[in-house]
């Protein structure tokens, strides 16, 4: 009885690896396809769906998923919706989960002649929340993103409960960075991709512990950043000349906050935390060691266990 088996066994496991074969393959000739079909999968098994909104000239698709108080997370300059897919699905028991694509960003719409400042994305943002009846909400963001939290809830204070900002941008000492001086002084960044061969160095620019991302994965995002070189770097040279820092704009904001910062970041000081503690005075820091730009990517579980403990503990 053994011996008839083993033809069968072995058929099944020649199958199984012309299989694996061809999903290779596959990934390999077709990285974006193959991406797009894995972050479907990824979505689904954290139990978010792709839905799509409009505002005026742009449609912005979100990712949307969970229960109970509203809370909506914005990537950075270069990310996208999935940014935070793996921290929404710790979240998704307690609050709602709203993963915007901003303007220009992700599979959002990308318009030459539109405008794309800090405050211009707030009020996109706002106009997508509107429409999807989202009156009251807490507001959490990275890097860019956080930088669009705070100003949207200085924009409206009695629309926002609380904010989570993740290695925000937004004030001078944010900038101190050597990266961010060789970006003055040369014009270039690792943030804006020239070629598909610049994705490794964007990912060691952000990440001091990179989750596994398949060749792939990586090879589908240099790809798209590539692409959005020309327009991303004229969205880059807007925000610096046209967004004004928070500092200029604000002497305190009411608004509560968790403020998270990975110690290794090289993009954006952590020495900034104390910047925005000062602007945001009813507010908590949380320094996060070896991690860096993108916390919540490169640690969700204790980033999601971290706010979850710090709402827990907020009055109201």
């Amino acid at each position: 009885m053994r011996a008839a088996r083993v033809p069968g066994v072995v058929n099944l496991l020649v199958i199984l690896a012309a299989a694996a074969a061809a999903l290779i393959g596959f990934a390999q000739l077709a990285p974006q396809a193959a991406t797009r079909l894995g972050l479907a999968m990824e979505r689904r098994r954290l139990g978010l769906s792709v839905k799509t909104g409009q505002v005026p000239g742009f449609t912005i698709p979100y990712l949307d998923g969970g229960s109970g108080e509203v809370l909506v997370l914005i990537h950075g300059f270069g990310g996208d919706k999935d940014n935070f897919a793996r921290v929404a699905g710790h979240l998704t028991k307690r609050f709602r989960v709203i993963l915007p694509d901003l303007s220009g960003f992700g599979e959002a719409t990308r318009d030459p002649a539109a405008r794309y400042r800090i405050a211009d994305q707030v009020e996109r943002l706002h106009a997508l929340l509107q429409s999807l009846g989202v009156t009251r909400l807490r507001l959490g963001g990275n890097s860019m993103g956080g930088f669009i939290a705070v100003q949207y809830a200085a924009t409206y204070p009695d629309e926002v409960v609380g904010l989570w900002l993740l290695d925000p941008a937004g004030t001078a000492a944010a900038y101190e960075t050597e990266m961010m001086r060789r970006t003055v002084e040369t014009g270039q960044s690792p943030l804006l991709l020239r070629s598909v061969a610049d994705g490794d160095a964007l990912i060691r620019a952000t990440m001091a512990r990179p989750p596994y991302l398949p060749s792939f994965v990586r090879k589908a995002m240099a790809l798209r950043g590539a692409a959005d070189y020309p327009l991303h770097s004229r969205i880059m040279d807007e925000l610096r000349v046209h967004s004004p820092l928070l500092e200029t704009q604000y002497t305190t904001l009411a608004t509560p906050a968790l403020i998270v910062w990975g110690a290794e970041d090289k993009v954006l000081s952590p020495a900034a935390s104390v910047v925005m503690q000062k602007l945001l005075p009813n507010s908590r820091v949380i320094m996060m060691p070896g991690l860096g730009h993108v916390p919540m990517l490169e640690d969700p579980v204790r980033c999601a266990r971290d706010y979850l403990a710090y709402v827990a503990a907020s009055p109201g």
